[in-house]
């Protein structure tokens, strides 16, 4: 269950884990007094890179898929971890309405969405599921390829204001979008009342924008990094954000090869620090948007001249035919662990505030310092052993369930940030 790690034995990250085991106490009060002041979102999931000399994230996903990919032995934990979401949410909730994806064909997919609801009856409540899709005119059954079905069912208001979101006989006090809204907020999701919609519309890509989230992660790595004296560039990436991109025209081309220079200097610097002779690289990925697209590796700025008409159209248009203005460039994290040989990247899924599980993305056709969110990949649960706890009496790098314990504590920096994130970008906060 466990795969062998190769990073075990890399340098620095040791110093990284041994500070983090000894400071153990107080990163969990530190966790406990912040989660005080803000709150988690519902659930997250967070993609690590593993380089042996830095462990950073380097995407949160707000609507995260994959519920099937975890270890069954993790279920129980997540339903305990859902239980507590919903008694801080609403307390006396009895229906929930779960909006997944409009895709009905991805069967990978469409079992995540039979695993967390699963996980959510285990946690007490009716749930049902809500589609977006303009093609579900009644309920419709779908049969999933392991066995089981799904059954989805069109929205509709509710109430003499047309102000609840619901089912035809359902009214639910809960609804939780596993849907990104990459094709724009649908009118049926706006002035919902009375009701908690979880996550808020504004985690969703119209609004939302990674390089929020990395400025409020930077933010806390560095408040982190001082907590337990460490160098806060060995959790945390370097980006730069361009904006009124344009591909297809070549606009914005100087802008953005001089953010690639500026990050890969900064790298490089800090690869000169530490006596690593790998070269760096950056990632060039859109501001918004998932599943790995539009995504461009380059290791010197003229990379990412005079692009051809292919690299173009994949970086102009992403998810749903967003069109791509604004990007990020991200400095590259090498992954050097491996699944059977295979280039592999931890990623970590969160409930609440707690840990629940998560699994490798593996990818027999990529290199260490590629993006493995592709087609070809497959993935492999990671057993967070004895509930991602350290083992406070083994050396660092000897025990499989101390590296988890660091997966958790950087994945949960992540999921603070998102809850910074969601707190500053809330338009209601705004109006308050």
């Amino acid at each position: 269950m466990v795969p062998h790690l190769i990073t075990a034995l890399s340098g620095p990250l040791l110093e990284l884990e041994s500070k983090v085991l000894e400071a153990t106490p107080t990163i969990e009060r530190w966790f406990r007094l912040e989660w005080q002041e803000h709150t988690p979102p519902f659930y997250c999931s967070v993609d690590l890179r593993n380089s042996g000399f830095k462990l950073s994230p380097v995407d949160t996903n707000l609507f995260p898929g994959g519920f099937n990919n975890l270890s069954p032995e993790m279920l129980p934990l997540a339903v305990q971890a859902a239980m507590a979401a919903i008694e801080k949410i609403c307390p006396e909730a009895k229906n929930l309405l779960l909006i997944p994806e409009r895709h009905t064909r991805n069967t990978f997919y469409l079992q995540n969405i039979a695993c967390l609801s699963s996980i959510l009856r285990q946690a007490g409540l009716n749930v049902r599921l809500g589609t977006l899709s303009d093609e579900i005119k009644k309920p419709t059954a779908i049969d999933l390829p392991e066995g089981g079905r799904l059954v989805l069912e069109p929205l509709t208001r509710l109430g003499l204001r047309k102000t609840r979101l619901g089912l035809k006989d359902f009214d639910p006090c809960s609804i939780l979008l596993n849907n990104d809204l990459s094709a724009g907020i649908p009118p049926i999701l706006e002035n919902v009342h009375e009701q908690y919609l979880l996550p808020g519309l504004h985690a969703g890509w119209p609004i939302r924008r990674k390089s929020n989230h990395f400025l409020a992660y930077e933010e806390l790595a560095k408040k982190f990094a001082k907590l337990i004296n460490i160098d806060p560039w060995m959790i945390n990436p370097y980006f730069a954000r361009c904006s009124g991109m344009n591909f297809h025209e070549q606009k914005g081309e100087e802008q953005l090869m001089a953010a690639v220079d500026q990050v890969l200097k900064k790298t490089a610097k800090k690869y000169r620090e530490y006596g690593i002779k790998d070269k760096p690289y950056v990632v060039v990925k859109p501001d918004a948007g998932t599943y790995g697209m539009g995504v461009m590796i380059a290791h010197d700025a003229n990379d990412l001249k005079n692009l051809n008409r292919r690299d173009r159209n994949k970086m102009s248009v992403v998810k749903e035919g967003l069109e791509v203005s604004d990007v990020i460039v991200q400095e590259g994290v090498y992954t050097f662990e491996k699944v059977n040989e295979a280039v592999a990247e931890p990623v970590v899924y969160m409930i609440d505030r707690y840990v629940v599980g998560g699994f490798y993305r593996v990818h027999t056709d990529r290199g260490p310092d590629e993006n493995l969110n592709a087609p070809g990949m497959h993935f492999v649960p990671l057993a967070f052993e004895q509930n991602a706890m350290p083992d406070m009496r083994a050396k660092p790098g000897s025990a499989a369930p101390n590296r988890f314990y660091l997966y958790g504590v950087v994945a949960r920096l992540a999921l603070l940030a998102a809850s910074l994130e969601l707190e500053r970008t809330d338009p209601d906060a705004e109006a308050a």
